[in-house]
């Protein structure tokens, strides 16, 4: 009826988000009325993107509890409002690129200022020492060993993306190990000789630079931006659980 699957029930159990209001004789959950409703909260807010901490949070106090649901669909409309506003952004821009070639000529140079767009941000958030840096590492390593470490980051995307969809504790062992292959995956590419004050502005111009294009960066990647939102989150309370 909801499109739940025995697994997903289980784990709303486990995590104290929906248990079945009775039992069979032989021990098999039976689900009320009441608990069918709950179930329809959680799923439709789950779909929109919500994370079950949140929504298990509101429902602790009441199902019928107004502001605190009102209070969640609005934080969760202002995401979705700024990842439109992204999304036809980009619509436009394609539109734009289309219709030049459609009439058979090809697009202004303007049109295709987007993709050096991230170019322009990384100067203007690393000093050119720091690009320098950089990018000597990244050659001394070699394309292959770039190759191998975009492969093994998707691969951490994949399963960090499977353990947000079921909001498992950030404090979960597996969760852990995962955070900790993500924290060091780029430590090969660190500049040879780097200060640690160095190495911590450079993390620091990173992080401005996600911070304020976002947006531009998760457009660029193979999964849905609010995904990678979603899972930039998890990471950032899995690393406050852990320090």
């Amino acid at each position: 009826m909801t499109g739940s699957t025995v697994r997903t029930l289980h784990h709303y159990d486990e995590i104290g988000l929906l248990r079945a209001s009775e039992r069979t004789a032989s021990g098999h959950r039976r689900y009320t009325a009441e608990d069918l409703r709950r179930l329809y909260h959680v799923r439709t807010l789950r779909a929109l993107g919500i994370p079950l901490e949140q929504i298990k949070g509101v429902l602790a106090a009441s199902s019928q509890d107004l502001a605190g649901m009102h209070g969640l669909l609005a934080a969760q409309l202002r995401r979705l409002t700024a990842q439109a506003d992204t999304i036809q952004q980009l619509i436009q821009q394609v539109s734009g690129l289309l219709q030049r070639l459609e009439a058979g000529s090809m697009p202004d140079p303007d049109q295709f200022m987007t993709t050096l767009e991230m170019i322009s941000v990384l100067e203007n958030y690393l000093t050119e020492e720091q690009l320098e840096q950089l990018a000597r590492r990244r050659e001394a390593l070699g394309p292959e060993a770039v190759e191998e470490t975009k492969t093994r980051w998707a691969g951490l995307v994949e399963q960090l993306l499977g353990h947000v969809e079921l909001d498992t504790p950030v404090d979960d062992p597996r969760v852990r190990d995962l955070l900790h292959q993500w924290d060091t995956i780029g430590m090969p590419f660190r500049p040879e000789g780097a200060t640690d004050e160095q190495l911590a502005r450079i993390r620091a111009a990173v992080q401005h630079l996600w911070q304020d294009h976002s947006g531009d960066i998760l457009r660029n990647l193979p999964w849905p931006a609010e995904k990678m939102i979603a899972l930039y989150a998890y990471l950032d309370r899995a690393r406050t659980a852990r320090d």
